[in-house]
Formats: structure tokens, C-alpha cells, sequence
């Protein structure tokens, strides 16, 4: 059977099997019962396959302190996809007008200010502070499930402004962490193969902001800071980054102080599993009613 890979028609059948809940803006659609049971199955699935190395839980809120945020660096790095929270504070005359521009058509957001938090752009960033101060030894593993926020609004479905990452974390010496994050690349790929996924890895970067980002881009694909997992999704040529892996070096222990119990400079690393692209990956791959897809597959999935 010859596949298609079309963004429009691909969002078409979505909807139209009842998986996604079109909305008014651009990657904030809604999901179906069907499409979150997908979802939550995979995640177990990566629950089962990762529990014997006992990564510590831990479960944050969709915001961030704006200071966590300027501190890590991402509105240097990235302020095109930042999202601000922003609220009401004034008197009872600047809310009549903020209710009198609302009805006349006008822009309003002038009236509001900034809060102290920010909308969460990578599931992994709360966990850092956390890790503050001498580590024990062997260092440690902690995952997370949370929503992220990144403004990139598109007609594309797998390109969404706010999305679910299932993320592990592991901190400790420098050869420690590059071996586990290696290690789960290739558990990565066994397992979304192990799906029917027709899964590569490459040597990626991130979007960095600006003329100065290309060099930081070209610089991390020069190291191999970064690699993911890709499958084709809607498009054979541009396959969908579904799973990424990332070495840190020391760029937050040296922002938070993470220490190794030696006290030697900790570094960090971190691997996440895009919940609604695997989702619509296995769909794609699978077709649009679950209840049809291979055996093999089902039996991972629905245990």
C-alpha cells in the first residue's frame, strides 16, 4: 500500500474520524476520548519500559517563575517562542476601559501586566533547581510528565502550541550521563520500533533565535549535544522529530550550583518522548481506528 504524506489531508482525517477537535487558533486543537487513550497508553508503556532504573516522580504546574526563565537563559536564546502570563491590576475607571475596548473592537492588552510566571517552554527546567547543592552518589534520575508551551502557531498537526512531553532527567559525572543518554537513544529507537515505526535517529539543534543562533546551532550539531528520533508523519522528505536527547554539559549546574559528591562539577542531561507526536505517529503509521492496528502492536499498547 502507497502512503501519502499531505499536512491537509492528514488534518482532514483527523477530524474527521472525531481524533482532533478543531479550535480557532492555530495548534491548539482539542483531542478526542480515543486520541488520549493512545496517548496515556504510550506513556505507560514508557512507564513499564523505564522502571527498573527507578527515576524519582515529580509533577510541576504549566508555569514557571519568570526569574527561572531569564536565568536558564531562554529569552536569550529563544524569545521567539516564550509565552508571558499576563493579568489585570488596575483601579475600577482602567477596568470600565479595559471593558469598553474589549466591546468596541479595540486592543486591550496594553491595560494588563506582566506576572511573575511564564507559560513552561520545556518540562525539564523546574527540575534543575531541584538539584542544587552536592548530588549523592551515582547522582540522580528524576521524570516528569507536563505541558509545554511554545509559540509556534501552525496549520500543521503535529507542530502545536501547547503539548505534553514525558521527560527523564539524569545529573551526575560527565561520562555517566553521556552513557545513559546514549543508551536510552538506542532504547528509544528499539522501542518505537517495536511499534511499527519506521524510526531514525540524527544529530539535531534547537531553534536557536537570530543570526547568533546559527552559530550556536552549528556549534551543538558540531558536538553532538543533541540528537532525535525521527518518523515520517506528514512528510517523507522532512520526517517529524518524535523523541529528543540532549546533553546539557554543564550549563545548568553551573547556574544552579550542582555539585558531584566529589564536589566536582555535575552535568546534566535530558531525553523526551513528544506525547501528541507519537500519537499522531503511531496513527499515521496505523491508520485512524485503533481498534485495526497490527496485533503486535495492540498487545504493547492495551495490556
Amino acid at each position: 500500500m502507497t502512503v501519502s504524506y499531505d499536512s491537509e489531508s492528514f488534518y482532514s482525517g483527523l477530524v474527521e474520524h472525531g481524533l482532533i477537535i478543531p479550535g480557532e487558533v492555530k495548534g491548539a486543537y482539542g483531542r478526542s476520548r480515543v486520541f488520549e487513550d493512545i496517548l496515556q497508553r504510550f506513556n505507560d508503556l514508557v512507564s513499564r519500559t523505564a522502571e527498573p532504573d527507578n527515576a524519582e516522580e515529580m509533577t510541576f504546574p504549566p508555569i514557571l517563575p519568570r526569574a527561572l526563565v531569564e536565568k536558564v537563559g531562554y529569552m536569550d536564546n529563544f524569545p521567539q517562542l516564550a509565552g508571558s502570563v499576563h493579568s489585570f491590576s488596575g483601579n475600577d475607571a482602567k477596568a470600565r476601559e479595559l471593558s469598553a475596548r474589549i466591546h468596541g473592537g479595540e486592543r486591550w492588552e496594553a491595560l494588563l501586566n506582566p506576572t511573575e510566571v511564564m507559560l513552561t517552554p520545556a518540562a525539564c527546567y523546574p527540575v534543575y533547581p531541584t538539584f542544587s547543592g552536592l548530588l549523592p552518589n551515582g547522582g540522580r534520575l528524576v521524570t516528569v510528565l507536563g505541558w509545554v508551551y511554545r509559540h509556534e502557531p501552525s496549520d500543521e498537526p503535529t507542530r502545536l502550541q501547547s503539548f505534553r512531553m514525558r521527560e527523564f532527567i539524569r545529573v551526575g559525572k560527565p561520562d555517566v550521563v553521556v552513557a545513559w543518554r546514549d543508551a536510552w537513544l538506542q532504547r528509544g529507537l528499539d522501542l518505537l520500533r517495536g511499534l511499527g515505526l519506521p524510526a531514525e535517529s540524527d544529530v539535531a539543534s534547537d531553534p536557536f533565535f537570530g543570526r547568533v543562533g546559527k552559530m550556536m546551532a552549528a556549534n551543538q550539531m558540531d558536538q553532538r549535544l543533541k540528537f532525535e528520533i525521527l518518523v515520517p508523519v506528514i512528510s517523507l522528505e522532512k520526517p517529524t522529530a518524535i523523541c529528543s536527547f540532549n546533553w546539557h554539559q554543564d550549563h545548568f549546574s553551573a547556574k544552579f550550583g550542582i555539585r558531584n559528591a566529589d564536589e566536582s562539577v555535575a552535568h546534566t542531561a535530558c531525553l523526551g518522548f513528544g506525547l501528541e507526536r507519537v500519537t499522531l505517529a503511531l496513527i499515521k503509521a496505523h491508520g485512524f481506528n485503533p481498534e485495526t492496528w497490527p496485533d503486535a502492536v495492540r498487545a504493547q499498547l492495551w495490556t
